[in-house]
């Protein structure tokens, strides 16, 4: 058994989460074991695809699954009933761009284990059912964390994680990608040929990920800045050649994973999006040709939010108030809108302060920035569903007959004001309720 992961089931206990009792993750019932009924009451309902509210519905629950959704719908004699009629009940959230594992210099494995346990229970206390962890800040621990969610061991919502990321971000130091921390052996993963390329994939296929995690884009280089050039531009110096990309691109798909691309813009932006990439994220200075790209391609643009907050007033200091990556990335996101590009929700990550949890406060930008309400909440619903790997939208992202039941709820009305989903009160995960404070 991997380190990370004797460690992770060492440190995890119950009380360290506030999640309503060990049933919230226990595993699944045996093979064969009579299948639970639940039935919802939802006063209104989001179904996560429509742009209005459906009022006083039925959501029947068998197992982990959602057996039908409807009005005046019959339930089962002996059937577990939630009432939420007085709340607004939606699918649970997914976030496809988080960071379970922190950076911090000095760290053990034992306490960056925990930390990342830590952020997957507020995660899945948030409403945030499913994620997308890309970059485990090097090692395979997200793996084992993945894994032990799964095995209901530890609480955390439905993860596809990309292990350590397979070429490292210019300058900044990644300290957990240092010895004893470091597992593999492809050039460190900093890929410097198509052939390496391919092989730092085979090997992280074999490791157990979902997606790999490549960075084009070098932005924090040499020192005179860091982000940005002394004039204010960002820093945008390419680091993988297409060739490069291409050839991650083609491997991972022949090994079913996808690809996910830390870029700014120019050569990098660029590279990955004519590679096809399946998750390009940031894309802070989204140029026309990228973004006629992208919708030729109908590939979706993850624009991280929530970790450039944080970085808002560093960024200003550094640019002499003159811009920020908070304010390139509104300039990109009204872009990609109006285009039509799918922009699924993506926060970022820890950033400088820790958003896990803390993730919902990005839909309120969503709509200063020219979405809809609706709109907004479908970013983190079935646009974010379709962005997955596997064919998930099938089982997650809406609340409709076949897929897991992650319900959440909030006691207002998201439509009227996006900030509600900062405050969910019900959630539900695979049938089983995480936490109700609606009672």
């Amino acid at each position: 058994m991997p380190i990370q992961q004797r460690i992770a089931l060492s440190v995890v206990t119950a009380a360290a989460f506030g999640i309503t009792g060990a049933s919230a993750w226990a595993q699944p019932a045996a093979a064969g074991a009579a299948q639970r009924w639940t039935a919802i009451r939802a006063g209104r309902l989001f179904d996560g695809r429509s742009t209005t509210l459906a009022t006083n519905q039925v959501i029947l629950i068998e197992g982990d699954r959602i057996a039908a959704v409807g009005a005046n719908l019959a339930i089962p004699s002996g059937a577990t009933v939630i009432d939420l009629s007085r709340a607004t009940v939606l699918p649970g959230m997914i976030d496809t761009h988080i960071h379970l594992f922190d950076q911090q210099n000095g760290q053990s494995i034992t306490a960056r284990a925990a930390v990342a346990i830590s952020h997957a229970a507020k995660t899945l206390n948030a409403g945030f059912t499913t994620a997308v962890d890309l970059d485990s800040r090097g090692g395979y621990g997200t793996v084992d964390i993945r894994d032990a969610i799964n095995k209901g061991i530890i609480p955390g919502p439905r993860l596809q994680v990309a292990g350590p990321s397979l070429n490292q971000r210019a300058a900044a130091v990644y300290p957990s990608l240092q010895a004893p921390l470091h597992e593999g052996y492809t050039e460190d993963k900093n890929l410097n040929s198509p052939w390496l390329a391919r092989a730092a994939v085979r090997e992280a296929k074999l490791r157990g990920v979902d997606w790999i995690k490549i960075y084009t884009t070098q932005d924090f280089v040499g020192a005179e800045y860091r982000v940005f050039k002394p004039d204010g531009t960002l820093v945008n110096s390419p680091s993988l050649t297409l060739e490069e990309v291409q050839a991650v691109v083609d491997e991972a798909h022949r090994l079913g994973l996808k690809v996910a691309c830390h870029t700014y813009g120019g050569e990098g932006l660029h590279s990955c999006i004519s590679a096809g990439v399946d998750a390009t994220q940031h894309a802070l200075e989204l140029d026309d040709a990228s973004l006629k790209m992208l919708l030729a391609k109908k590939l979706p643009l993850g624009i991280t939010i929530a970790d450039l907050v944080g970085h808002e007033p560093a960024d200003l200091k550094e640019t002499g108030q003159k811009i920020s990556r908070l304010r390139l990335a509104e300039a990109a996101f009204r872009k990609a809108l109006k285009a039509g590009v799918p922009l699924p929700f993506a926060s970022g990550g820890v950033g400088e302060r820790d958003i896990h949890g803390k993730q919902a406060e990005q839909f309120a930008y969503y709509v200063k920035w020219g979405a809809t309400p609706a709109q907004a909440l479908q970013m983190a619903f079935s646009v974010a569903a379709a962005a997955l790997n596997y064919g998930w939208a099938a089982r997650v992202g809406t609340l409709e007959k076949g897929r897991f039941a992650d319900v959440i709820a909030v006691a207002g009305d998201p439509l009227a004001d996006v900030t509600e989903l900062q405050r969910v009160a019900f959630v539900m995960k695979g049938g089983v309720v995480v936490r109700n404070s609606l009672k």
